[in-house]
């Protein structure tokens, strides 16, 4: 299990690197949920994104340790950009593997930031083999976007630095993919407010980890057709969902509608663009999915990364 000391440590290595993201206020979403929601905006993170936390974490620890001079990872598109950005800034090379239906804004970006892209079929091919097979032919660094514990201590600081400015919360809120952010976020939580209920949110359409919880035991679905592309895992991770089972009360559900309808009112009410799997956690309070009733709600935005033919679409 992740310790308490290697976030610690996780925080030390992105002290002055990763940005300490605003915790926002909105009146108007606390009346319509009944609730006070504090929202850690990671759309403000650097590669608009909480996924740079974990890749930073995990590249700079291996620099420490050992010579690295290439670093490949696969990813719909937040990791992607995270890892390449985290490659830039510490001097390496970076090869990363990416669906072909990524969105646009998220393939140019990682291009941007200096890597080498390689396109991929996610409904047919396997990233993770793909992967791998290039970190051997580069005798590379590989970065997974979740199953990982560097990368699970990375993402565990967004919880510490939320936390840290609300001092008290009842429950705590994330999106939910390979579980890396609610693993790690869920072990900081615990350790510093033992009493906080915390939940994951996913898509109706991509609700392994539902699934997963329910059963007791890892469950694989189909690659989820769903408009939320940060959240089309099809399985919880091996590392994870042991974090995720111990210490989650469990897992909401919300539809492709209700994400939509939660982006419009973020970037209409609260002045900010978030991505349809950013506001997943959102949706879920919005749309009262569980009983919040005036209790102080921590919502973590984890991504703000869409292009604007996709925004089009979801405004119109």
């Amino acid at each position: 299990m992740l310790t308490w000391e290697e976030i610690r440590k996780a925080q030390q290595r992105l002290a002055g690197v990763a940005h300490r993201t605003p915790v926002l206020r909105c009146h108007q979403f606390d009346e319509l949920a009944g609730c006070v929601a504090f929202f850690k905006a990671e759309n403000f993170q650097r590669g608009g994104a909480f996924k740079f936390r974990g890749a930073y974490n995990k590249i700079k620890a291996a620099t420490e340790t050992q010579k690295v001079s290439r670093v490949v990872a696969y990813s719909s598109g937040n990791h992607a950009q995270a890892v390449a950005l985290s490659a830039k800034l510490l001097g390496l090379q970076a090869t990363i593997v990416m669906p072909q239906d990524a969105p646009t804004a998220k393939i140019d970006a990682t291009r941007r930031y200096g890597a080498e892209i390689v396109l991929y079929d996610r409904y047919t091919e396997s990233r993770e083999k793909i992967g791998a097979r290039l970190a051997r032919e580069f005798k590379a660094l590989l970065v997974p976007p979740y199953d990982d514990y560097l990368i699970i201590a990375g993402q565990a600081t967004v919880a510490v630095e939320l936390i840290e400015e609300t001092e008290n919360l009842d429950f705590l809120l994330t999106p939910v993919s390979g579980n890396g952010l609610i693993a790690g976020c869920a072990t900081a939580a615990k350790h510093l407010l033992p009493d906080i209920r915390i939940y994951g949110v996913e898509p109706e359409a991509g609700n392994d980890t539902f699934l997963s919880l329910r059963k007791g035991e890892r469950v694989s679905i189909p690659v989820p057709h769903t408009i939320a592309d940060g959240l089309q895992a099809s399985s919880p991770g091996e590392l994870t969902f042991p974090i995720v089972k111990q210490l989650v009360e469990g897992v909401l559900l919300v539809s492709d509608d209700e994400l939509i309808d939660t982006l419009k009112f973020m970037l209409e009410r609260m002045k900010i663009l978030v991505e349809p799997s950013g506001a997943a956690a959102a949706a879920a309070v919005k749309f009262k999915k569980a009983d919040f009733a005036d209790k102080r709600v921590g919502v973590v935005l984890s991504g703000g990364n869409v292009d604007l033919p996709r925004l089009r679409s979801y405004l119109s």
